[in-house]
């Protein structure tokens, strides 16, 4: 592997750090984490993954939480292009894949708009990460020949989402930042055609030490979220494939 002693100054890379877990991080996110001048990192990147950033590194927390956001979207943006003007190697650091649901197109956007070269390295979107741990293969020739991923959470706080294409047979349907919307989703699915016996599953850390897997129907999903108590960060998966988790599930019995 090429590993060169120094990033170039004045240029920014998005990273995906991947779902949580440390070792799913692809190696050139790892040799770019360890080698950068400046790192601006998100909430969901996974325990153990800032361990890998070099001493003397500038270290910038900009998460955001359900209602709750360190900075504003803007001021993420503007910080990049002040780091870079300073002549720092900056990696800006996502949780799962930085183009999935990351707002990693927005932040391009404001570096390409004033001059700062800037590249993209792909992450382990948390839909993969989740389902290969918790033993949904979102996509199966007898269960699902198509797969959705889509935001739970829309940008003028609601859940206008095109409800016929997603609830149909042999699909899955992956929802992000979904669990505040869960009642709403589980009746739009069966409103728009799905049995309300259709598996549905919440994965709360998935891929990590913590990972916590609720099992359900569309029909009971928002009962068992609020006996359980279970809160972000997490993803609600739903179509048959879910019901493979007894045969297939690895992770939570080791």
């Amino acid at each position: 592997m090429n590993t060169p002693s120094k990033l170039q100054g004045g240029k920014v890379w998005l990273v995906g750090a991947g779902p949580g877990d440390p070792e799913l991080l692809t190696l050139k996110a790892a040799r770019l984490i360890s080698q950068a001048d400046a790192i601006v990192y998100d909430h969901l990147v996974g325990n153990g993954i800032m361990d890998l950033a070099r001493g003397d590194a500038r270290i910038v927390y900009a998460g955001k939480e359900s209602s709750k956001h360190t900075m504003p979207q803007e001021d993420i943006n503007q910080l990049l292009v002040e780091l870079a003007r300073e002549g720092l190697s900056v990696v800006r650091l996502k949780g799962g894949d930085p183009f999935i649901f990351g707002r990693g197109g927005e932040e391009l956007e404001t570096l390409a708009a004033s001059g700062i070269p800037f590249e993209v390295v792909p992450g382990v979107t948390a839909a993969a990460g989740c389902g290969a741990y918790s033993g949904f293969p979102l996509t199966h020739r007898e269960h699902a020949q198509a797969v959705t991923f889509v935001t739970g959470h829309l940008k003028d706080d609601t859940v206008n989402l095109d409800w016929p294409a997603l609830a149909r047979p042999c699909h899955t349907v992956v929802f992000y930042m979904g669990i505040g919307a869960a009642r709403e989703i589980c009746r739009q699915m069966i409103d728009h055609g799905l049995p309300s016996t259709t598996p549905a599953a919440v994965v709360r850390n998935g891929t990590q030490a913590d990972q916590r897997t609720l099992l359900a129907t569309l029909g009971t999903l928002p009962q068992r979220i609020e006996e359980s108590g279970i809160k972000p960060p997490a993803l609600i998966i739903v179509g048959s494939v879910v019901s493979l988790h007894e045969k297939l599930s690895w992770f939570e019995k080791q």
